[in-house]
């Protein structure tokens, strides 16, 4: 599964209001992080680059063509994700819910599909 926690707009807000993400608040995610690794359930938590800094590739006469992109139409984007292996959807969601922001803003949880045909 993959978790998407709050949208980047949420981090931006804070950091307009406190100039940074507070210690605090980076401590709580490095708990997060630290307990579920811990578990063998978190693969890996990864922040994205700014969305300036994406590229589009495409194929074109065998060769990789390479554009500035993707041009978003919306603030909202993928700022980061969390990689968990759990055994069910329920324990996907109970780490989403345990997220350090969780009460404020929501986490989408999003199930990886597999070569299996149980995934389709």
């Amino acid at each position: 599964m993959a978790l998407r926690p709050p949208k980047a707009e949420f981090e931006e807000s804070m950091i307009k209001q406190l100039g940074a993400v507070p210690a605090a608040e980076i401590a709580k995610q490095d708990a997060y992080n630290k307990k579920y690794t811990a578990t063998g359930e978190l693969f890996g938590a990864y922040g994205l680059a700014d969305a300036a800094a994406a590229k589009l590739v495409s194929r074109k006469n065998g060769v990789a063509d390479v554009t500035d992109g993707p041009y978003l139409e919306t603030k909202e984007y993928m700022a980061s994700f969390y990689l968990v292996d759990v055994a069910s959807e329920e324990r996907a969601y109970e780490l989403a819910a345990e997220m350090p922001w969780a009460d404020q803003n929501p986490t989408e949880v999003w199930p990886i599909l597999h070569a299996t045909a149980d995934d389709v």
